[in-house]
Formats: C-alpha cells, sequence, structure tokens
C-alpha cells in the first residue's frame, strides 16, 4: 500500500531535499507541496493525503494552526511535525494541536520514513530528543548532586510528581501505560515490558483515553506534558 504524503515547509531547499528523500522509499508517495499553513489546509481539502509533513514556524498560518485545522476537518490525515525546534512549549503546541508525531530536522531518511509509516498506521512517534523530554515529564528522579565539604548544603529540590500522582483516577497498571505511550512505545512494546498480552494492553489504552477525555495517543502525550 503506498501511503501519500504532502510536504508543508516555506524554505524551497527543505521542500526539495524532503521530496527527494522520500521519494526514495517505494511505499511513499509525495502528492503535493506547500510553503505555508494556508496552502496545506486548502490542499488537504481539495485532496487529502494519507500523513502531513509539516513545519512549525512559517510566516501567515503556522504549523500548529494548520495541524489543528486540517486534524478537526480531516481525522483520518496524519500530521507528522518536522522542525527545528525541540522545546516544551513547541512540542506541547503541536500535539495539543493533533499532531501524531514529532521529529527535528536532524533525523536520517530512514528515522523519517519510518516515522511516517508510524502515524499513517496510527501510531504516535517521536525522535530520541523529544522522547528524552516526554521521559523528563513523567517525573524522572533528578542527578544525585556532590557537595564539597565544608559547603553547606542546600534543601533538596521538592521530588517530581509521578503519573501515578498527577492522574490519580487511573489504576497503577493504567499508569505504567500512560509512562509508556508518553515514551513512545507501541502497543506490542508495552506488552513485552509489562509481561501482558497485546490485546490486554490495548484495553488499558482505551481505559487511559477514556478516563483523560482524549482520542489519540498524541492527545494522551499532550495531557502529560501540561
Amino acid at each position: 500500500m503506498t501511503i501519500r504524503v504532502l510536504v508543508v515547509d516555506d524554505q524551497a531547499i527543505v521542500r526539495d531535499g524532503l521530496v527527494t528523500v522520500l521519494s526514495l522509499e517505494p511505499d511513499l508517495e509525495v502528492v503535493g507541496e506547500a510553503a505555508d499553513g494556508a496552502a496545506a489546509i486548502a490542499m488537504v481539502d481539495d485532496d487529502p493525503p494519507d500523513v502531513v509533513l509539516m513545519d512549525l514556524r512559517m510566516p501567515g498560518t503556522d504549523g500548529p494552526t494548520a495541524t489543528a485545522a486540517i486534524t478537526a476537518a480531516h481525522p483520518g490525515v496524519a500530521v507528522l511535525v518536522l522542525t527545528t525546534y525541540a522545546d516544551d512549549a513547541s512540542i506541547v503546541g503541536a500535539l495539543r494541536a493533533g499532531a501524531r508525531g514529532y521529529l527535528t530536522k536532524d533525523a536520517g531518511r530512514r528515522e523519517l520514513a519510518t516515522a511516517v509509516r508510524a502515524v499513517a498506521s496510527g501510531q504516535a512517534t517521536f525522535d530520541a530528543g523529544v522522547g528524552a523530554r516526554l521521559v523528563a515529564q513523567l517525573g524522572a528522579a533528578p542527578a544525585t548532586q556532590t557537595v564539597p565539604d565544608g559547603v553547606p548544603e542546600r534543601p533538596p529540590a521538592p521530588a517530581p510528581r509521578t503519573v501515578r500522582d498527577r492522574f490519580p483516577e487511573l489504576t497503577p497498571r493504567e499508569a505504567d501505560v500512560l509512562e509508556r505511550i508518553a515514551a513512545g512505545r507501541t502497543n506490542p512494546e508495552i506488552a513485552a515490558e509489562l509481561f501482558l498480552t497485546v490485546p490486554t494492553v490495548k484495553s488499558y489504552v482505551n481505559q487511559v483515553f477514556a478516563k483523560l477525555g482524549v482520542r489519540t495517543r498524541a492527545e494522551a502525550v499532550a495531557r502529560v506534558l501540561r
């Protein structure tokens, strides 16, 4: 099955490079290019692709605005963000707008192609740097600091809140599943890590979505990042 991709970026040289790279993959077909969010919205309305490869910061209608419009009008179209920015505000804004994946522009050809296929199949996907930020938001313990002799020790920083603390409506197992969703794990990977069957994981994922009031993995991740 061929995955149809729309490339959105305000820089022509970047669009040309992405078209060339994606065209090397036999199952990916670039069906259009747009230089801004408004053009992307119009093109998706006219002929919805499977995946929109979306830049974030563009003149006029920016990426998050275009993403929100596209995902609202065409829920079957997956938006994969490809940007130079990996700060928390950019990540959260994109995911809240409905993006299903988030990559930075230093991603390689294979990583990009794999991410396009993942979001087209309904998965959420993030590159390693973004994944590290997501994990940090889940309450990873701060690194231990050594204090030189004779120097007064500062009071320890408050322990970060865990997923279980932040979402008391979730059972411990549901919290475990949400942590792994936010880290970009697939259902089979979650099943292997928690020693569960894939159907059982799917059931937990549905329960998490219902309790958090979200519909997709990306929306669940956005809740974690709030």
